[in-house]
């Protein structure tokens, strides 16, 4: 089997540690493996692959998590290593599901796949250290109800997915650190630091790719994302912005004026 055909398989384990280490194995012989391009692979029912626990509730019905009690630090941990787990899956199905796209596109990908598998890992281990597994409370299922609502529209993917749902980590990550730091848990703060690091690389390849497809398509990506928020409904991002990670992960400054509710920045003068 190609590439694509085994980043379906992993996506189809339900297990978190062994789809975990299963994407690790595949992007450790990534670049030894056939991978075609323009086959069109057939859809299995029940994507992802996923454990009975933890249950999935609206997002509304999940509890504040305050980490200064150790339930509350091991809820919001568990949160995080559900966001983990579910970034696995939404980068393992960009890789199987659309065809026709350039090798580099596919190798990005899983990179990022195995990545977010390695910060699964990592936020799992330090679940279990607060006396908790993975399943142990309840979580939402925001990231893959929009992985599923762009199945069909590779553009809207790479516009809604990494550079929209994702990026909100890098503004929300420093936030978590500094109540994590006052509760005392500087593993968890460690954790985070690897995750945010990461994580801005991985919003850099949504964007890359999404002003790829921009341009293929003959479409300006800046006015196109506003329709397509529109069109598919996405949540309405609000502040405060990590504009210097935001930037690093190559957002431009008329796209922050635009998610900051100001008027796009003037032309330099020549």
């Amino acid at each position: 089997m190609d590439l694509r055909q085994l980043a379906l398989g992993a996506l189809c384990i339900a297990d978190p540690v062994r789809k975990a280490y299963a994407v690790q194995a595949l992007r450790a012989q990534a670049e030894t493996l056939p991978l075609d391009p323009d086959a069109v692979l057939a859809e299995p029912a029940d994507l992802p692959g996923r454990p009975v626990r933890p249950v999935l509730v609206r997002a509304d019905g999940v509890p504040p998590r305050s980490p200064f009690t150790l339930e509350g630090r091991a809820a919001l941990m568990h949160a995080i290593a559900h966001i983990e787990f579910n970034a696995i899956n939404l980068a393992l199905d960009a890789v199987w599901r659309f065809p026709g796209l350039p090798a580099a596109y596919y190798l990005d990908w899983l990179r990022v796949a195995a990545e977010e598998s390695t910060h699964h890992l990592l936020v799992a281990e330090h679940l279990a250290t607060l006396g908790h597994v993975y399943g142990d409370f309840e979580a939402h299922d925001g990231l893959w109800t929009m992985t599923r609502k762009t199945s069909g529209d590779f553009v809207a993917r790479m516009a809604l997915v990494p550079r929209t749902l994702e990026a909100r980590g890098l503004d929300a990550t420093p936030l978590i650190q500094a109540k994590l730091r006052r509760a005392g848990d500087l593993r968890a703060v460690e954790i985070l630091d690897v995750i945010l690091r990461d994580e801005v690389g991985h919003v850099a390849i949504g964007n890359h790719w999404y002003r790829w497809a921009c341009e293929r398509a003959g479409l300006d990506p800046v006015a196109h994302y506003r329709v397509l928020v529109a069109q598919y409904e996405a949540p309405r991002l609000r502040p405060p912005f990590n504009r210097a990670a935001r930037l690093q992960a190559g957002f431009s400054e008329e796209e922050l004026a635009y998610l900051e509710g100001q008027p796009a920045p003037l032309p330099s003068a020549p």
